[in-house]
């Protein structure tokens, strides 16, 4: 194979890849998993700027616009806020919050 042909093999390929046709873990779509990892950026940097949600003790995991809340807060209305915030980014269209309160834990 010359290498005009192989630019070409390479080429193809690539686009197969970027087109969202190829799946990522037999889940998503290329396309999805930018949407997810997007939308678990914007919940991150929603909790780091709220003073009422501690954002190194909680989890987010997207996944076809899911999100998952994890980790621990120190009340239920830390809990219920972080919810609130993952709610409000575009894109979510539901929130599963399995975050657990432990009062008194900081």
């Amino acid at each position: 194979m010359n290498t005009k042909m192989l630019k070409l093999f390479v080429a193809a390929m690539l686009a197969i890849l970027v087109s969202g046709c190829g799946v990522f873990g037999g889940q998503q779509t290329a396309g999805e998993y930018v949407d997810d990892a997007t939308i678990t950026t914007r919940v991150k940097s929603r909790f780091v700027e709220d003073d009422r949600v501690n954002a190194l003790r909680l989890s987010v995991e997207t996944m076809r616009g899911t999100v998952q809340l994890s980790g621990f807060a120190t009340s239920a209305a830390e809990r219920q806020r972080a919810g609130e915030i993952a709610r409000g980014v575009p894109g979510v269209r539901s929130v599963q919050n399995d975050i657990v309160v432990r009062p008194g834990k900081n």
